[in-house]
């Protein structure tokens, strides 16, 4: 019997479990969490259980790459894999946490012991601490630097020409490696922080598990890129007679820091926000975000990098999605449901990292509060993932995801998502032919405000 198989029988009563998934904190500041020898083994043991269920493999790239270098091996093991090539597995998760979430039989409190992302995480910040992360990852994740140049008046118009220059992304696709067929988003001069910075108004009534007045954190996307959507959230919260307010300062919330490993950065920023966030709860502000990555930072992320951290868990506590927010208040009886327009057949797609909050369907919830409305919910993948849709090495690869959740979409007199940069990614997936709204924005248009 091979050693493989010896170890199956011995953890043979341990397959499978039928209780909640907890996590355990990332212990990041400790120094074994970089020792590669420690990292290598460890992902040579949850390498040999994912080889040994496959159950993941429709998820994202990560796993079919970690199968064929099993397949192609000498071994047909785990065992017969260089641990050079381990990186290559590791390039390719984008943290999207599904695998956890929805899929795996055996993440805590299974003894088995997998969580697949944190340790691609680790991976991640022992190779960016190796000090192997490219000059175009740091420039893409550099959100707040490339956001504040970028929506200067007249960087903003040459960005945003040049962005649609086929030269200019010829260019970019051999200098830094962004794919020219990549949709990158546009820049606004006019930022939300500068549309809606002063605006203001009376306190709604508190529920149960909502305060009634919200601190939006506008997040770098929704600030500079998108800003209508905030313009959006604000129409219908008010609408709703909740007043809503954003905050005096803001950093990126560390989503695309977290995803190069740069743990440090995203310590930096987290500080930064929760000295800026803290206040506001404190004086009994709740907190929204129009990007469910941020919210799920701020959520779930940031309690588990800084555990026990009293403001950190403070601020987590109080930080809503949208949607959330509005069903939430719907549940207490505080919600409009004076709807002008019916918004006919809705094809929803559900963000990974809305998905894997915890919260339940409330979009679809809310959505479906419109007369003559139905709403179809896409849960896979759209492949964009933060910066993987735009790099050259895996925009084709992101497409081929996302192709599903574009074919189900085609057809339905509106297509949504709420994450953004998804919308953008599965839009460009439909050739144009079908805008991919905001949900916010469709619940604006069927308020008719």
């Amino acid at each position: 019997m091979s050693e493989r198989s010896e170890g199956q029988q011995e953890r043979k009563s341990g397959e499978g479990s039928l209780e909640a998934p907890t996590r355990h904190p990332i212990r990041w500041k400790e120094p074994g969490f970089y020792d590669e020898a420690a990292l290598n083994a460890e992902l040579a043991r949850v390498f040999d259980v994912c080889h040994g269920c496959r159950r993941c493999v429709s998820l994202c790239n990560a796993f079919p790459t970690l199968f064929d270098l099993v397949d192609n091996s000498p071994t047909l093991e785990v065992d017969g894999v260089d641990k050079a090539h381990y990186p290559k597995v590791v390039e390719q998760c984008y943290l999207c946490d599904l695998c956890y979430m929805t899929k795996c039989p055996y993440v805590p409190p299974h003894p088995w012991n997998i969580d697949f992302p944190h340790l691609m995480l680790r991976a991640k910040a022992h190779s960016h601490r190796a000090g192997r992360t490219r000059t175009r990852d740091r420039i893409l994740g550099a959100t707040d630097v490339v956001g504040r140049i970028g929506t200067i008046p007249v960087v903003a118009a040459l960005a945003n020409a040049a962005t649609r220059s086929r030269p200019v992304r010829r260019l970019m696709d051999k200098a830094l490696g962004i794919h020219p067929d990549a949709p990158l988003p546009v820049f606004h001069s006019r930022t939300l922080r500068k549309r809606e910075r002063w605006r203001v108004g009376p306190a709604a009534e508190t529920t149960a598990e909502t305060t009634g007045k919200v601190v939006l954190f506008a997040t770098c996307y929704g600030n500079r890129h998108e800003p209508r959507i905030g313009e959006d959230l604000i129409a219908v919260f008010e609408h709703n007679g909740v007043p809503v307010r954003l905050t005096e300062d803001e950093v990126c919330c560390g989503m695309p820091r977290l995803e190069q490993g740069d743990l440090e950065a995203v310590e930096q920023k987290a500080r930064r926000n929760v000295a800026t966030l803290l206040p506001w709860v404190e004086g009994g502000w709740d907190i929204v975000a129009t990007v469910p990555s941020c919210v799920l930072m701020f959520k779930k992320e940031l309690p588990l990098l800084f555990p026990g951290d009293g403001p950190i868990e403070q601020v987590a506590a109080r930080f809503f999605d949208p949607c959330e927010y509005l069903a939430l208040r719907h549940k207490a009886g505080r919600l409009k449901t004076d709807f002008k327009h019916a918004l006919g057949t809705i094809a929803y797609h559900v963000p990974c990292h809305q998905r894997v909050q915890n919260i339940g369907p409330k979009t679809a919830e809310v959505l479906g509060l419109v007369p003559g409305t139905s709403t179809e919910r896409i849960e896979r993948c759209s492949g964009h993932d933060g910066t993987y849709g735009v790099k050259r090495e895996t925009h084709e690869i992101a497409v081929k995801i996302g192709r599903p959740v574009v074919s189900r979409m085609a057809g339905a007199d509106h297509c949504t998502s709420d994450c953004p940069l998804a919308a953008s990614h599965l839009e460009h997936g439909l050739s144009g032919e079908i805008p991919v709204s905001h949900p916010l924005s469709l619940l604006r248009f069927a308020y008719g405000i």
